[in-house]
């Protein structure tokens, strides 16, 4: 199927990838075309040497106000066409993702919508922004993942009060339950995301940022002894690898560090 590039715009800023979410007539609602778009520059931006960053938003007022209702309107008759695209590849892409993916939650994030920012490894955000999980009150469940991403991120009770409720929660709460961590007036939002992402782009190993990430996802269902074990499997691997001591000479002589590029997963 033919993409549509104008449901996810791409934008260069130097070695960060902005993208867009860009169906601000529908607050940027989810659906099949928007998802199989996002995915493949995710893919593209993977692929991408030049790249070593991605921060992601919305278009217009809102983030993305979850499954687009007309997509939920045939959820209990799905044509098989739409089977086979949902299972084209796994909605949980984001999580493999190898670079940073920050996510600038400009306006409402509900629902699926939510779930997909959560799948970002940082959440920047607005004091008016609106986060709900909103399953609940649609007659669902927490799905993908989101009933294991979320209590790690806030703790047990508080998802459950964020899962069973479906309440709405602002910038501030969500900054101080731990579902953002950062919060900006609207105008600094975007710069402030690009500016943190520019600056992981320019002065940190590519390949020290990905193993980090998957030690944390590792670690996340392993116990102490086997996070340092691994730790130090790792810890001798990169002590063999040219970014080291780049990163020791680059320190030394006080210039920008020139680590080598992401290789292929």
């Amino acid at each position: 199927m033919t993409q549509n590039p104008d449901l996810v715009l791409a934008e260069r800023h130097g070695a960060v990838l902005l993208l867009t979410l860009n169906r601000p007539d529908r607050l940027n609602a989810w659906n099949l075309d928007l998802e199989e778009r996002y995915f493949a520059l995710l893919d593209e931006a993977e692929a991408d040497e030049e790249v070593r960053a991605v921060v992601v938003t919305g278009a217009g007022r809102g983030f993305c106000a979850g499954a687009d209702m007309e997509d939920l309107a045939q959820v209990g008759n799905p044509d098989p066409e739409m089977i086979a695209r949902m299972r084209r590849r796994p909605r949980e892409r984001p999580l493999a993702f190898r670079k940073p993916l920050i996510a600038a939650i400009n306006g409402p994030v509900a629902g699926l919508g939510l779930v997909q920012a959560l799948y970002c490894d940082l959440r920047f955000t607005t004091p008016v922004a609106k986060f709900t999980t909103a399953f609940v009150r649609r007659g669902l469940v927490g799905e993908y993942g989101i009933a294991w991403l979320l209590p790690r991120l806030v703790g047990q009770s508080r998802a459950l009060d964020l899962l069973l409720s479906g309440r709405v929660v602002l910038g501030a709460e969500a900054l101080a339950v731990g579902l953002a961590d950062r919060v900006l007036p609207g105008e600094e939002l975007v710069p402030a995301a690009l500016e943190y992402a520019a600056d992981l782009a320019e002065n940190c190993s590519p390949r020290s940022m990905a193993v980090v990430k998957q030690q944390v996802f590792q670690a996340m269902d392993s116990d102490l002894p086997t996070a340092i074990a691994v730790a130090n499997k790792l810890m001798d691997e990169s002590f063999r690898h040219g970014d080291a001591v780049e990163g020791v000479e680059s320190y030394l002589e006080r210039r920008v560090p020139r680590f080598a590029p992401l290789g292929a997963g």
